[in-house]
């Protein structure tokens, strides 16, 4: 048995939600990068990591998804994701456990030409780094390219930390595919080969569209499935975007995700502390009826 396999010894966990969304909340301006306020504003991410314990997750991120030596240059890649899992450990306490987020290398936003060499030493940097400062385990996410996430996930290994691969499913006449047209049976293939701890889904879209993506994700792999959908779909609203679902009908979906497989379920963009403590009591609900 897995670590995170014994980490579900009795059922599955509720994650967090989108931290972005938060750390607006705080001041964060358009278009500045969250991951330097590790440094800067400690308070304000500290602040979105205990409302998320405080609402009931299980399990809480870090604000480390862009800390990498492609996406942030010539940061200090190190200090800043140190710094993220200090803050999220010690919101965390005894009550939840932490597991660190690696975003997408970048790659696509630099004029510079990126190489296997390149990606295979950002992302081990960022996952030594994680994994020393004390992170349970390591969620490589919004992962859209196989090669590229696999590329993440040997780096991430090295660390003995259990690793989770989540892709976004945004694409394609049912949107069920990655922008790089992988389907959820590819990615449950091929990263199970990879030998990560879990495999999984996360933004893109809303919960009705992860029922049948996560489906097909359990079937493919006998690995625990994490599933984080937005809440809904975008809708601008005097010029801000803002989601279609509220955290009542967010919640609805579970027992339908649960059904499908999920282990982990917690939310992605749009999603807030709201929405988590809704999800408890709605898992709360779900776990006494299945009990009877």
């Amino acid at each position: 048995m897995s670590r995170l396999q014994a980490w579900l010894a009795d059922g599955p966990l509720l994650t967090d939600g989108a931290w972005g969304t938060e750390l607006y909340k705080h001041g964060l301006a358009p278009g500045e990068c969250p991951d330097l306020w590790n440094l800067t504003r400690p308070d304000a991410v500290a602040a979105v990591a205990r409302s998320y314990v405080e609402a009931g997750s299980h399990i809480i991120l870090t604000n480390t998804f862009r800390a990498n030596a492609i996406a942030l240059g010539s940061a200090d890649i190190a200090q800043i994701n140190r710094a993220g899992v200090t803050i999220s450990r010690q919101a965390a306490g005894h009550g939840a456990r932490v597991v660190a987020s690696i975003g997408p290398s970048g790659k696509m936003l630099v004029t510079r030409e990126v190489t296997r060499h390149d990606l295979t030493a950002a992302f081990s940097t960022q996952a030594r780094a994680l994994a020393e400062a004390g992170a349970d385990a390591l969620l490589i996410e919004t992962m859209s390219d196989i090669d590229d996430a696999t590329i993440a996930a040997e780096a991430a290994l090295t660390t003995g930390l259990p690793v989770i691969v989540s892709f976004v499913f945004d694409s394609g006449a049912h949107q069920d595919r990655t922008m790089t047209g992988a389907t959820p049976e590819a990615v449950a293939t091929a990263l199970t080969a990879a030998r990560v701890d879990a495999v999984g889904a996360n933004c893109g879209v809303g919960p009705a569209r992860f029922v049948e993506v996560c489906r097909r994700l359990r079937d493919g792999t006998a690995l625990p499935v994490w599933v984080k959908p937005n809440a809904g779909l975008p809708v601008l609203v005097d010029g801000r975007v803002t989601y279609d679902l509220d955290a009542d009908g967010f919640a609805a979906y579970l027992p339908p995700l649960l059904d499908a497989g999920a282990a982990f379920v917690g939310g992605c963009c749009g999603t807030t502390p709201a929405f988590i403590r809704t999800l408890a009591t709605t898992l709360a609900r779900v776990r006494t009826d299945r009990a009877k």
